[in-house]
């Protein structure tokens, strides 16, 4: 029986958060994953914050890389990040609650472009981030 592209979308997150060690020690969540999207959230606790007492640049850049990873991943075709970068909006602090939403922008052959935003709790724009990924010639699971 096929698989519908947001089986095989949640299928392959499954797949890949069982070894995503580093997404889970930061905290993050799979909040939804389909065909070329993915949304993952995260709540700012302490350890979260720099010496500003704001969210560190690098916790936020790490939710939105994983929100891209995720959902480039999702046609089951292990995918990983060729280049990013990250623009900062507006800072976040200790309890904010961040959602970054990663959208499929382009895909061509084994390259892909996506776009991440990320807002806090209140559905304001926090930072904005570009991925651009490559497909490295295997799947995540056997279909």
């Amino acid at each position: 029986m096929m698989m519908t592209p947001k089986e095989r979308a949640t299928r392959s997150a499954a797949a890949m958060w069982a070894n995503d060690e580093a997404s889970k020690w930061f905290g993050m969540e799979i909040v939804e994953v389909d065909e070329g999207r993915a949304v993952l959230a995260l709540t700012v606790a302490a350890h979260h914050c720099n010496g500003h007492g704001m969210c560190h640049g690098g916790v936020t850049h790490a939710l939105a890389d994983s929100a891209f990873a995720f959902a480039c991943n999702s046609r089951n075709e292990a995918t990983v990040g060729q280049h990013t970068v990250m623009t900062y909006l507006a800072p976040c602090r200790q309890g904010d609650r961040l959602t970054a939403t990663a959208s499929e922008t382009a895909i061509s052959g084994r390259s892909g472009v996506y776009d991440v935003q990320v807002i806090n709790q209140d559905n304001a724009v926090v930072a904005e981030f570009r991925g651009m990924s490559r497909a490295i010639g295997r799947p995540n699971f056997e279909e």
